[in-house]
């Protein structure tokens, strides 16, 4: 049975839809977003329309990841326009709750995963990792989803949600699926709106950077410094871009390695004016 395009704003609703709809045997898939979407968001909607027989998105930026002095005020927010490209990619039904209903007066819980949560993101962004496994677990609470689609240019956010899911049991199968990026290579991000047109041009250094460390890797190459020699080079030649961090970690663990011997992901965040970006390409 088809359900019409819907959007729900009270989390008591949200469960009560998603429990009838698990009663009756049917598939539940969420995307959880903070809005102004674009067509990497579309591509994980896609995703979740394939694997499911509800295809439920959230819609919420969410306040306790963002920490004091970061761009929480001015994120970008289009919620008519993210309505309109939710119903053309198949969405059935949007959960755009405010952050009164989802952080009521006396709220005090959260979720923290420790090891995952520490370096790269973790570290420059403190408290951070912590607002996202809260809002994460309180999503799949109430969407009560079987499957749930992230993007991979979050990559530490990707592993940080499937260790939570492992180790809470919550029973979710989590995706992740590739970065998509614009014809010139810049990962796609809602914080791309930011970027002046001088910015925008220079901050393909990410993606450049990213593919000269991945061509040296596929030529054998396997020691990190090489590596991120590799990769920082072009994003040191952009004046406008100040680097954040440029690290090789270990894919699984995001443990400090010396050799890209096994899987290993290579994660840049990088500063354009006020605007931070971060990008990761898996080697190996």
């Amino acid at each position: 049975m088809a359900v019409p395009f819907e959007v729900v704003r009270a989390p008591a609703e949200m469960r009560a839809r998603a429990e009838d709809q698990r009663r009756d045997g049917r598939r539940v898939c969420v995307v959880p977003t903070m809005g102004y979407l674009h067509d990497g968001h579309v591509s994980l909607l896609r995703a979740g329309r394939s694997r499911a027989d509800l295809l439920v998105m959230s819609l919420f930026v969410n306040p306790t990841q963002f920490a004091a002095g970061e761009d929480l005020s001015r994120y970008p927010r289009d919620e008519a326009g993210d309505l309109d490209k939710a119903r053309a990619a198949g969405v059935d039904l949007v959960f755009a709750p405010d952050a009164a209903a989802m952080y009521p007066d006396g709220y005090q819980t959260t979720v923290e995963v420790r090891g995952l949560a520490a370096p790269l993101e973790g570290r420059s962004r403190p408290g951070h990792f912590s607002g996202v496994a809260s809002v994460v677990a309180k999503l799949f609470h109430l969407t009560m989803p079987h499957v749930a689609i992230f993007g991979q240019k979050d990559y530490q956010q990707l592993l940080i949600v499937r260790r939570m899911v492992r180790d809470l049991d919550f029973g979710v199968e989590i995706v992740g699926m590739p970065i998509a990026r614009e014809p010139d290579g810049l990962a796609m991000s809602s914080r791309n709106a930011y970027l002046s047109p001088e910015e925008r041009a220079q901050a393909v250094c990410l993606s450049r950077g990213l593919r000269a460390a991945e061509s040296l890797h596929a030529g054998g190459e396997r020691g990190a410094g090489a590596l991120v020699a590799a990769a920082r080079a072009p994003i040191e030649a952009s004046p406008l871009a100040r680097i954040d961090h440029v690290e090789l970690r270990d894919a699984e663990t995001l443990a400090e390695i010396d050799r890209a011997s096994a899987p290993a992901v290579l994660a840049m965040a990088v500063h354009f004016g006020r605007t931070r970006l971060i990008d990761n390409a898996l080697l190996g």
